[in-house]
C-alpha cells in the first residue's frame, strides 16, 4: 500500500500531518498481523509518497533552475508530483477536495484567479484575452455544454476549488491512461441539481460506465435544513465513479442514488461506518439524460403530471441588482442614495456606485425600453429622470427600485418591458427542493432574482403574459384548447394561472408531496373535470389577490383594500429619528411583535413563524427596516438608512399581517380543493402539448438593449461564463 499510494497537498501543515497519520496507520496495520504472528515491529523502509505540490498545477511545465536549498526541496516535491501526473496507471482517485468559491471584487488586480492549468491550460504569457491564449483548457469541457444549452448564467457556480478538482481527476484517470479506474469523492453536492452543472454531469456520464451518489445533506442554509458530517453549512455528496478499460463515450453511464438521513451528525457517521459493501444502502436509479439531475427517477401518478414550466414555457431570472443599495423601502430613500451618489466627486464615484464587470459609472448603455443611449453615470446631473419603480423584493415583502439600466447588473430587460397592470408574475424554485410552505408565489411587480425564498434564483420568474397589453399569453400553444375540450368551454390564461396557484400557492402542496419535491420542479395535477378546475380556478383569483395586495384579479367582493385583520398597532413606533427601531422581537406570552418601541398584534405564532421554503415572511420584512438594514453591503450608500419610521411603514406591517391572517384562513378550502383534484382524474404529461424551443425563448428578445456602447474600444463586460 505504502509503495503504490501517492498524495498531493499544497499546504506544509497538513503536510505533515498526512505523513504522520498515514505512516501510524499503515505501520499500525502491518504490526498488528506482526504481533499476532508473534514477530517483531516493522518500520516503513522509506517516507510515503505524499508530496508538497498542488495537484491543479501544470502537469507539464517544470520549475525553474538556480535554486537554493529550501526551494531546491520543494522544486523535487513538485516534479515528483508531475511524474505521477504524467504517467503510470492509477487505479483509484480518492479525495476530500477543498470547497470554495472565489468571487474577486472588481477593483481587485492582485488577487490570483484560481483554477490553475485546469481552468486557463499552458498559456502564452501576454496578449489580450489571457485566458484564451495557449492551449485549450481542460475545464472548457465543463462549461461549453451549459453555454449551448443556455445555462451559461448559472456558469458563475462552478468556479469552484472541488469542480476543478472533479475535473483533473476525470482527466487523469481516463484521458491519460488506458486502464479503467475508480474516482470516488465526497465534495459539495451542488453539482447533483445545479442547472450550472449540466456540462458537468454530462461528461461524468459520458465517462463513467457506473456512477454511485451517497447523498449526505447537511444544507443550513438552504430550503430544507439538515445536519452536517461536517462543520460547515453546504451540503455534501460522496460519489463513486467507476470505468472498465474500454470507454463507451455516447452510453450515458447507469447512476444510482442513495440518501443518508439522520437526526444529527453522529446518526449520519454511525450509519456510514455500517456500509460494508453496495448492499448496505437502498438505490435508486436516476435518469439517462446528459443533462439531468443525479437524483431518482420519480415513479407514481405525480412524476406523470406536467411540469409547471411545460404550462408556462417562458421562464427566466428576476432582476439581479449586484449593488444593495438600488433597492430600499421607499422612493424618498433611494433618491437620497442617488443625490449623494450624483454629489461625489469624479474619481469617488466608482467606488460609491460599486463598479464591477457589469456596470460602471463611465460607459453608456442604452435605456432598457426606448433604446435610447444614456448618460454615463459619472456625468449624470440630478435625478429628476432617475425611474423608480416597485419590485417584489422577497416573499410578500414590496420594495423599492431604481429602474434605470445603468444601475443594475442584470436588469432582465423582458420583465419589464412586459410590465403593465394587466401583468402578474408566477415565482418559485426551479432548482432546489422546495422547503415548507407555498410552492409558488404572485407579484404584480417585476420580482427579484431572489424573491421566492431569499436564494437560489435561477429560471424562477413566470411572466403570466408575454407582451405589456395582455394579449400574448404565456402559456403552451394548445394547452387552453386541450382542456377546453374536455371542460366544455376553454378557460383562458389568468384562469389556468389561478387554478394552477389555488394548488400550488397555499401550505399543503408541499406537505403532501414532500418527498416527491426532493426532486426539483414542481408538477401540477390538471384536473379532466370541468367544474373541479372551475371550483380552484376561483378560489385562486382569490388567493393572487390577496397576494399581489389587492393590485390584481379584483372582482365581487375583491375590492382596492387589503381586508382588515386581527392585528392593530397597540403603541405607534416613535418618528424621533432618534429612537428610529435597531431590533425588533415576538412577546409569545402577549401575541404581540415589538418593533424599536411600538408593539402590534395580536399576532399568532402561525403568522409570525410563516414561511416560504425556509425564510420567515415577517422576520425578513423586519430585519430589511431596521437601523442596520439586513443583508450584503456594498457601497457607503448602503449605510444610508431612513430617517425616521413613518405612519405608511406601520400601515405596510399591518398589511403584511392581514394578508397572512387571511391567507391562513384559507389553508381548509385550499387543502381540500387540492384533495379533489387529486382524488379525480388527472391529466398525464404525455396527453398534453409541450412547449417548442421558441415558445422557451424571451418574447420579442432586445438583444441589445442595455448593451454596452464600445466607447473606450475596448469590452469591459466580462463573459456570462466568468464568475460573478
Amino acid at each position: 500500500m505504502a509503495e503504490n499510494m501517492h498524495g498531493f497537498e499544497v499546504l506544509v501543515g497538513p503536510y505533515a500531518v498526512a505523513h504522520l497519520r498515514l505512516t501510524q496507520a499503515l505501520e499500525g496495520a502491518m504490526n498488528d498481523a506482526k504481533a499476532a504472528a508473534g514477530e517483531p515491529e516493522e518500520k516503513l523502509g522509506k517516507r510515503l509518497n505524499i508530496y508538497l505540490a498542488d495537484t491543479l498545477e501544470s502537469p507539464t511545465k517544470a520549475p525553474p533552475g538556480g535554486l537554493d536549498l529550501t526551494h531546491k526541496a520543494l522544486t523535487q516535491e513538485h516534479e515528483a508530483a508531475r511524474k505521477v501526473k504524467q504517467g503510470g496507471d492509477i487505479l483509484v482517485c480518492l479525495g476530500n477536495p477543498p470547497y470554495d468559491r472565489q468571487q474577486i471584487d472588481a477593483d481587485d488586480t492582485t488577487t490570483k484567479r484560481k483554477g490553475g492549468w485546469v481552468r486557463f491550460g499552458d498559456q502564452i504569457e501576454g496578449g489580450a484575452k489571457q485566458e484564451e491564449q495557449g492551449e485549450r483548457p481542460i475545464f472548457r469541457d465543463f462549461t461549453e455544454p451549459a453555454t449551448n444549452a443556455g445555462a451559461g448564467v448559472h456558469l458563475k457556480n462552478l468556479y469552484n476549488d472541488y469542480v476543478y478538482f472533479w475535473r483533473w481527476a476525470l482527466w487523469r484517470l481516463f484521458e491519460q491512461q488506458n486502464c479503467g479506474g475508480v474516482v470516488t469523492f465526497i465534495t459539495a453536492s451542488s453539482y447533483l441539481a445545479g442547472p450550472g452543472f449540466i456540462g458537468v454531469r454530462e461528461v461524468m456520464r459520458r465517462t463513467f460506465d457506473e456512477l454511485w451518489i451517497i447523498d449526505l445533506g447537511g444544507d443550513n442554509l438552504g430550503t430544507r435544513k439538515t445536519p452536517n458530517v461536517f462543520s460547515i453549512q453546504t451540503p455534501v455528496a460522496i460519489a463513486i465513479g467507476v470505468r472498465a478499460a474500454k470507454p463507451s463515450p455516447n452510453k450515458s453511464a447507469i447512476v444510482r442514488y442513495a440518501k443518508i438521513d439522520g437526526p444529527d451528525r453522529d446518526n449520519k457517521l454511525t450509519q456510514l461506518e455500517a456500509v460494508a459493501d453496495f448492499a448496505g444502502l437502498v438505490w435508486r436509479d436516476c435518469p439517462g439524460d446528459w443533462h439531468k439531475p443525479f437524483l431518482p427517477e420519480g415513479k407514481g401518478d405525480f412524476f406523470d403530471w406536467p411540469m409547471l414550466s411545460n404550462l408556462f414555457p417562458y421562464q427566466r431570472s428576476g432582476t439581479m441588482t449586484g449593488r444593495p443599495w438600488v433597492i430600499a423601502e421607499t422612493e424618498e430613500l433611494l433618491r437620497t442614495r442617488i443625490h449623494r451618489l450624483f454629489s461625489a466627486s469624479k474619481p469617488d464615484k466608482p467606488k460609491i456606485f460599486k463598479d464591477n464587470n457589469y456596470r460602471k459609472v463611465k460607459n453608456i448603455y442604452r435605456h432598457h425600453l426606448s433604446n435610447d443611449k444614456l448618460v454615463p453615470l459619472v456625468e449624470q446631473k440630478g435625478d429628476s429622470h432617475i425611474k423608480i419603480s416597485d419590485l417584489l423584493f422577497r416573499p410578500y415583502d414590496r420594495q423599492k427600485i431604481v429602474e434605470d439600466i445603468r444601475f443594475i447588473d442584470r436588469m432582465g430587460e423582458i420583465l419589464w418591458e412586459v410590465n403593465s397592470t394587466s401583468q402578474i408574475y408566477l415565482t418559485h424554485l426551479a432548482s432546489a427542493p422546495l422547503g415548507e410552505g407555498q410552492a409558488l408565489a404572485v407579484s404584480s411587480a417585476p420580482p427579484d432574482k431572489h424573491a421566492f425564498r431569499g436564494s437560489f434564483g435561477g429560471k424562477d420568474v413566470i411572466p403570466l403574459y408575454r407582451d405589456a397589453a395582455g394579449t400574448e399569453p404565456n402559456v403552451t400553444a394548445g394547452l387552453l384548447d386541450a382542456l377546453g375540450a374536455a371542460y366544455g368551454a376553454t378557460p383562458d390564461a389568468e384562469d389556468l394561472a389561478a387554478y394552477v396557484y389555488a394548488l400550488l400557492g397555499g401550505q399543503s402542496y408541499t406537505r403532501r408531496f414532500w418527498n416527491e419535491l426532493e426532486t426539483p420542479g414542481p408538477r401540477v395535477p390538471l384536473t379532466k373535470d370541468g367544474k373541479t378546475f372551475a371550483e380552484a380556478s376561483k378560489l385562486g383569483r382569490k388567493l393572487i389577490w390577496l397576494h399581489t395586495y389587492t393590485e390584481r384579479f379584483r372582482g365581487k367582493d375583491r375590492g382596492d383594500e387589503v381586508p382588515q385583520g386581527k392585528a392593530t398597532t397597540i403603541k405607534g413606533v416613535s418618528a424621533d429619528p432618534a429612537h428610529y427601531p435597531v431590533e425588533y422581537a415576538y412577546d409569545e406570552a402577549k401575541r404581540e411583535i415589538v418593533v424599536g418601541d411600538g408593539r402590534f398584534g395580536p399576532v399568532s405564532p402561525q403568522v409570525w413563524e410563516f414561511e416560504v421554503s425556509g425564510l420567515k415572511v415577517v422576520q425578513s420584512w423586519l430585519g430589511y427596516r431596521m437601523k442596520k438594514r439586513a443583508g450584503k453591503k456594498s457601497s457607503p450608500l448602503d449605510e444610508i438608512r431612513p430617517e425616521r419610521w413613518t405612519a405608511r411603514m406601520s400601515d405596510e406591517l399591518l398589511e403584511l399581517l392581514w394578508v397572512l391572517e387571511a391567507t391562513l384562513a384559507m389553508e381548509l378550502e385550499l387543502e381540500a380543493a387540492l384533495d379533489k383534484v387529486v382524488a379525480g382524474p388527472c391529466f398525464a404529461a404525455a396527453d398534453l402539448p409541450t412547449p417548442t424551443p421558441e415558445e422557451r425563448k424571451a418574447p420579442g428578445k432586445a438583444a441589445s438593449s442595455g448593451a454596452q456602447l464600445d466607447m473606450f474600444g475596448e469590452q469591459d463586460d466580462v463573459d456570462q461564463d466568468e464568475e460573478d
